[in-house]
């Protein structure tokens, strides 16, 4: 499984759309439906998963999946 394909599951955990249908455009809140619990969850899950840990002043200003993915691959070079 890809990182994006294994990122994309983790949101699905979170809303109705299945990983294979999401878009990296796609808008956390918009689109894909989480409420802010469901997306500080999800950092959570994102920091135990990849071992990153996410600053909440860049975090909140992900917005897409396409968004999310460019700063978990950023702080996994930083890592």
């Amino acid at each position: 499984m890809t990182q994006e394909m294994q990122f994309k599951t983790i949101i699905a955990q979170y809303c109705e759309i299945a990983p294979e249908e999401m878009t990296n455009d796609m808008r956390f809140r918009e689109d894909l439906g989480l409420s802010s619990l469901d997306f500080m969850s999800f950092l959570g899950e994102l920091e135990d998963t990849y071992d990153i840990e996410l600053e909440e002043e860049d975090a909140v200003q992900v917005l897409t999946i396409g968004e999310a993915l460019e700063l978990l691959e950023k702080l996994q070079q930083e890592g």
